[in-house]
C-alpha cells in the first residue's frame, strides 16, 4: 500500500510539473508578443528629399509613395530597441537605437517605407534583407550578409555594398550603377546604364542582359566566376582576360586595332561585336570566364 501511494505521488508531482512547464513556455510566448510594437510617422517632404534608414537587425524595404509623403510603418521585436526619427528641411533620417541587453533576435525592427519616387535612399543592415523598387533617385544599400535586390529602377546611382549577402539587381535602366562584395553572389538582369561596375573578392557574377548603348561595363572578381548571358545581335567591344582561369566565348568577334596585350587562347580573348556601342571588361584571377548567347 505505502509504494503504491508513493507512486501516486510521485506521478501527481510529475504532471503538476509538466502543467507549470507548459504555463511556464505560455506566459513567455505572451510577454514576447505583447512586448513587440507597431510604430507609424508620416512626413511631409519636397522634391528630391534625403532618406536614411539605419537597422542593424531587421528588413527594410522601401517603394513609392503619392505625392510628397514619407510613410513609415516600423515593427519593433521587444523593448530592447526603439525608433530614433527626425526630420530637418527635406532630410528623414531613422535609426535602431539598441538598449541594454539587445541581441540581434530581440532587437529586430522590420521597416516598410514608402517614399517620393524621386527621393534618394540609404538604409543599411547587419543581416537585412533590403529591398528597393519602382524609383528614380539615388540609392544606397549596404549590409554584412542581408540579402539586397533593387527593382525597377531607372535615372539612378545605384550603390550596393556587402560583405557575404546576395545580391540582385532586376530592370535598372540608364543606371549608374556600382556593386562592391566580398563573397557574396551578384545577379544582375536586364542592367543598362552609363556605368555598370562590379567588384568581387570570391563572388560569383552573373550578368544577363544586352549591354546597352554606349555603356561602360566592369565586371571583375578575384577568385569567383563571371558569366554574361547576351542577346546575338548585341554590339560591344570586349576584353575578358582570366590569369588562371578558362574563358569561352560564344561570339565571333571582329579583331581590334589597338590592343594592351597579347590574347592567350584559353585565358583571354579581345574583339568587337556589330557596332561596338558599349565597353565591356571581365576580369577575373582564377576564376572562370563565361559569354554566352542568349
Amino acid at each position: 500500500m505505502r509504494l503504491r501511494r508513493r507512486r501516486k505521488r510521485r506521478a501527481l508531482m510529475s504532471s503538476r510539473q509538466r502543467v507549470g512547464a507548459v504555463a511556464v513556455v505560455m506566459i513567455a510566448c505572451a510577454i514576447a508578443v505583447s512586448a513587440s510594437e507597431k510604430k507609424e510617422f508620416n512626413y511631409t517632404v519636397g522634391p528630391k528629399a534625403s532618406i536614411t534608414i539605419n537597422n542593424q537587425f531587421g528588413p527594410v524595404s522601401v517603394k513609392p509613395s503619392t505625392a510628397n509623403q514619407v510613410i513609415v510603418t516600423a515593427i519593433l521585436q521587444s523593448n530592447k530597441v526603439e525608433v530614433d526619427d527626425s526630420k530637418i528641411g527635406d532630410r528623414v533620417e531613422l535609426k535602431s537605437h539598441l538598449l541594454p541587453g539587445a541581441s540581434p533576435d530581440n532587437a529586430r525592427v522590420e521597416y516598410e517605407v514608402l517614399v517620393p519616387a524621386d527621393a534618394s535612399v540609404s538604409m543599411h543592415s547587419t543581416n537585412g534583407p533590403l529591398r528597393a523598387e519602382q524609383l528614380h533617385g539615388d540609392l544606397t544599400l549596404e549590409g554584412d550578409t542581408a540579402t539586397m535586390e533593387v527593382h525597377d529602377v531607372s535615372d539612378s546611382h545605384v550603390h550596393v555594398n556587402s560583405l557575404n549577402g546576395p545580391i540582385t539587381l532586376t530592370n535598372i535602366h540608364n543606371g549608374h550603377v556600382e556593386i562592391s562584395s566580398v563573397g557574396g553572389e551578384v545577379v544582375l538582369n536586364s542592367v543598362s546604364g552609363p556605368l555598370v561596375s562590379v567588384t568581387s573578392t570570391s563572388g560569383k557574377i552573373h550578368y544577363d542582359g544586352d549591354f546597352g548603348t554606349g555603356g561602360d561595363y566592369k565586371l571583375t572578381s578575384h577568385t569567383g566566376d563571371i558569366e554574361a548571358i547576351i542577346p546575338a545581335d548585341a554590339s560591344f567591344d570586349v576584353i575578358a582576360k582570366s590569369m588562371r582561369g578558362d574563358v569561352q566565348n560564344d561570339f565571333p568577334l571582329q579583331p581590334k586595332k589597338h590592343i594592351t596585350f597579347v590574347p592567350e587562347k584559353g585565358r583571354s580573348f579581345v574583339g568587337t561585336a556589330g557596332k561596338a556601342a558599349s565597353s565591356v571588361l571581365l576580369r577575373t584571377v582564377s576564376g572562370k570566364i563565361r559569354l554566352k548567347k542568349r
